[in-house]
């Protein structure tokens, strides 16, 4: 009692001498406001005496008012003008000296605006004209106390949508602004940038561009306050998603340039935290030739902990980069995201091959046999400058993006180009030769027709052409590289004390020999293959003998049927352009082995910028552990399957090596988060590749420890239903062996297994589910963990379900007979027990037909009445009560087994265990009768 003073009156002591000294916490959960309801000896009325107290000179009788205040609305907000004197009382009682009663009052206004909400019409009206100005004005106040809950009451009323736009717009933003302005106090400042980043949300779109997105702008560049520039870098993924694509490339990427290059690292480390809220609301253009540059800034930032943040954000930023139609997706009809299949897209030696083919009539097989070493020569030597063009690319690419993509359009131009004039040069020899047959007859035999040269002309200009534009391509390109590299080289130089910076000038280094060798190198072998081949056409449009004779010996052989020996001349000419393709053949072998870049060639992809996948797929190197993080691996674990589906399964070659890598790892968190994720990896990959690439890494898992087998455990259902059934099958011995645990006491991991098998039975037939998850079953019923027992019955009902669905008769009933056996006849009063359990959920979930309950269930049900233990005769009396009888098979006049099932009722009622009685007597709360399908069945 001593806590309810409050309430306690003595009619002959004043109020006024009352006090509240004895106010404690345990009248919180009372109406702290029910004092004013005393009649006492001052004759005052209620309001009154609210006034009274509310301006006492006892400041804690202030701050109980303040504290009421809602309980003073809910009394007076009935009657009008109570109503405005509790407002007025409300507003005097704001400006009351006290901090601790301005705080309480200000603690009470959201719930005060939500209840006025509710009950009263003109709410928006009597908010804005005597609760508003009290919540803007205390941003201001100049009590720290004051202030914060005066900016998390404003939070708290933009949440709720109780502040009008007009309110917002000439109330709020303007002291906003005031408090952001660049001479306002400092600490008023931040706390203004904070409401300013939390109300971005909240407000609508053209308010935040109007009113505050100019200000923001202004406060990323505050060069006073680093506070203030943090926060904002802090909050920039949130300002962007509020105003939009536009607002954001046009007014905010040039500031988060600026917070990304800041002199504190603490700007840079949380501008790399938000890349990816960033990165959404871009373009892909702007994500792809702007953000994707800097962030390989953060990523190599001298900083330690910035080059932390960016690689954890590596993952989400190139998720960013996903494109449903390059990915293969598509949504489904219940919204849902499904991957489409792709079939594999032809290298790009087919592509060339296949236009020529495709023209070529069969009746000039021998002619295309003569000319095909030429052109195997010119796809060698394409796919030779291809090499050379691809490794200079991947070298840019780490300096700079856009050139990146400048590079590889000059390259598809030229490639088309070179593929168009093959074409053409099929096209034109084939009409020769048409042409040169049909104008041949008897009458010209001692003549063969003049050769028309005009269309090698026309070819031996435009390869000279190609040769001079693309040399001087090559030129520029190399020399833009080199000019680049040595521009970064020269920047590292201050940073030569970190280990990753000594590795990139290494590589960097590299790169410029190698680029300098690719100019060299070019240069001379499209000048030694144009030499060899202009001597070649020129030897034989000088000596036109030769082309002459060698037709009409072709000519003679379908007329006269003799076989001629070729000349002496073509057979030199065969054997130099063999000898040139050998040559050629060794030089590429050569230039595969000496490349430094062979290895990242199986790398290379184009849906997300080349350097981000390099740094991704670095981020498995145990030094970067060592320099960066050592839970490196473990954040590139938790981003694989984002980055997956980003690339698609059509680059899965690019990620193989990679998850390979971190499925070995030495630490088990790192398995352990792949483990979770490698169902969503194979829906990402598709039955095929899961069956070659994650199926291994998934049995290798299953022996793992218990911390990354429950990874797999968890989702075992949705991995096993994405493999062919040959291949599910293989599994159902190795299930098994989830039953044992490296600590016997890890009971959840038994009962999780429990949960997925009952998921996993649709799998399997009904002879694979006798022969390997019956015995399961029936072990984890046999569990010392109760919980664990529980849902194993639940499995165990779920098996016989599956038996009578498929119509398999005879399975259900040996496995019944195992259950009576097992369980029924258990000496142990938990197995009986169990039997009651099975039995009476088999009724409820109507697994089986009712005759064949009633056949084979049902007897040694009923003989548990007479069990010595009383919780196996309460659980049957659950059973019976609850469960059987509430079933109109059983209820329905001329059962013959009714009769079985009342008496033994009876002799539970008449039990000498009080529970037992109980429950046999008491009846469900629910007594409908449902119809079930047990009754149709019969």
């Amino acid at each position: 009692m001593a806590g309810i003073p409050l309430y306690f009156v003595d009619l002959q002591d004043d109020l006024d001498d009352f006090g509240f000294e004895d106010y404690g916490p345990d009248c919180d959960s009372m109406r702290i406001t029910a004092f004013l309801d005393i009649p006492g000896q001052d004759n005052l009325a209620p309001l009154a005496r609210l006034e009274k107290y509310a301006f006492s000179d006892n400041i804690f009788n202030r701050q109980i008012i303040a504290r009421g205040l809602l309980d003073v609305f809910r009394d007076f907000s009935h009657n009008d003008e109570d109503y405005l004197t509790v407002m007025a009382i409300v507003v005097r009682l704001s400006e009351d000296t006290e901090p601790t009663v301005r705080t309480e009052l200000m603690e009470q206004i959201p719930p005060i605006a939500i209840f006025l909400q509710e009950s009263r019409p003109n709410f928006p009206t009597a908010f804005s004209e005597y609760l508003m100005p009290i919540v803007v004005r205390y941003l201001t106040d100049p009590n720290n106390q004051v202030r914060k809950a005066s900016q998390e009451s404003l939070v708290i009323l933009l949440e709720q949508g109780l502040i009008s736009q007009n309110d917002i717009e000439n109330k709020v933003c303007p002291i906003l602004l005031d408090l952001s302005a660049p001479e306002s106090d400092d600490e008023y400042k931040v706390e203004a940038v904070n409401i300013i980043c939390k109300m971005a949300s909240m407000v609508n779109k053209s308010t935040v561009e109007c009113l505050l997105l100019p200000r923001f702008c202004e406060l990323c560049g505050d060069g006073k306050l680093f506070q203030v520039r943090k926060v904002c870098a802090a909050n920039f993924g949130d300002i962007c998603n509020a105003v939009g694509q536009e607002a954001t490339e046009k007014s905010l990427i040039p500031k988060f340039f600026e917070l990304c290059s800041d002199s504190v690292w603490g700007m840079r480390k949380a501008c790399a935290e938000c890349f990816m809220a960033v990165s959404y609301t871009t373009s892909p253009e702007i994500r792809r030739s702007k953000l994707s540059p800097l962030f390989i800034s953060l990523i190599s930032d001298p900083c330690r902990w910035v080059r932390q943040a960016a690689f954890q954000s590596l993952g989400p930023f190139i998720s960013t980069f996903a494109n449903p139609s390059s990915a293969g997706l598509y949504i489904r009809e219940d919204g849902t995201l499904s991957i489409r299949p792709s079939s594999p897209r032809p290298t790009g030696s087919h592509t060339n091959a296949t236009p020529c083919s495709s023209e070529e009539p069969m009746e000039n097989k021998s002619e295309s046999m003569t000319d095909g070493p030429s052109n195997n020569c010119t796809s060698c030597s394409e796919n030779s400058a291809a090499r050379r063009e691809r490794s200079v690319a991947h070298i840019n690419s780490e300096i700079d993006l856009t050139r990146l993509a400048e590079s590889d359009r000059v390259g598809s131009r030229v490639a088309q180009d070179t593929k168009d004039c093959q074409v053409s040069h099929c096209r034109g020899m084939n009409s020769k030769v048409q042409s040169a047959e049909d104008v041949f007859n008897t009458f010209l035999y001692w003549r063969p027709p003049l050769p028309d040269i005009s269309q090698d002309l026309e070819l031996l200009q435009c390869k000279t052409e190609m040769h001079e534009e693309s040399c001087s391509e090559a030129i520029c390109s190399n020399c833009v590289a080199s000019s680049e590299i040595k521009k970064v080289l020269q920047s590292l130089q201050e940073h030569m004390d970190d280990p990753d910076v000594q590795a990139q000038v290494q590589v960097l280094s590299a790169a410029l020999r190698a680029a300098h060798l690719d100019s060299v190198n070019d240069c001379e072998v499209k000048q030694d293959e144009e030499a060899n081949s202009g001597s070649q056409e020129e030897a034989s449009l000088l000596d036109p003998d030769h082309s002459t004779g060698n037709e009409g010996i072709l000519s003679l052989s379908p007329t006269q049927g003799e076989t001629i020996e070729p000349s002496i001349p073509t057979i030199m000419k065969n054997v130099a352009v063999e000898e040139l393709l050998n040559g050629t053949d060794k030089a590429l072998e050569t230039e595969d082995n000496d490349s430094p870049f062979e290895e990242d060639k199986s790398k290379l992809q184009d849906i997300i910028p080349q350097p981000l996948l390099d740094q991704y797929l670095s981020m498995t190197d145990p030094a970067r552990a060592q320099t960066v993080d050592t839970e490196i691996a473990k954040h590139c674990a938790y981003s694989l399957p984002g980055v997956a589906l980003t690339l698609g399964r059509q680059n899965w070659h690019c990620l193989k090596d990679t998850y390979e890598t971190l499925a070995s790892d030495v630490q088990w968190k790192v398995r352990r988060t792949l483990a979770f994720s490698i169902h969503e990896l194979a829906v990402i990959l598709g039955d095929q590749l899961t069956a070659a690439d994650l199926v291994p890494i998934f049995n290798g898992f299953l022996k793992d420890l218990d911390e990354v087998r429950i990874g797999v455990l968890k989702h075992l259902y949705d991995f096993l239903k994405l493999l062919h059934a040959d291949k599910r099958r293989e599994y159902l011995y190795q299930l098994q062996e989830f039953v044992v645990t490296d600590n016997s006491r890890n009971w959840r991991f038994r009962y999780e297994l429990a949960e997925q098998l009952i998921l996993i039975l649709e799998l399997y037939n009904p002879n694979d589910v006798y022969d390997y998850l019956r015995h399961i079953a029936l072990t984890l019923c046999s569990d010392k963990v109760s919980e664990v027992r529980w849902i194993s019955f639940k499995l165990v009902v779920a098996i016989l379900q599956k038996f009578y669905a498929n119509s398999a008769n005879s399975l259900g009933l040996n496995f019944i007979n195992e259950l009576i056996v097992r369980f029924r006849h258990c000496s142990k009063w938990v197995g009986r027990q169990a039997f009651a359990f099975i039995c009476q959920a088999v009724v409820e979930e109507e697994c089986m037909p009712a005759n064949h309950f009633v056949e084979h269930l049902l007897p040694s049900l009923l003989s548990l009445a007479s069990d010595p233990v009383p919780n196996v005769r309460v659980l049957l009396a659950k059973a019976l009560r609850q469960t059987l009888l509430e079933k109109a098979y059983f209820r329905s006049v001329g059962n013959p087994h009714l009769e079985a099932v009342e008496e033994t009722v009876l002799i539970l009622q008449a039990d000498r265990d009080q529970d037992v009685a109980f429950f046999a007597t008491v009846k469900p709360k629910h007594q409908t009768v449902h119809i079930t399908s047990l009754e149709k069945q019969n």
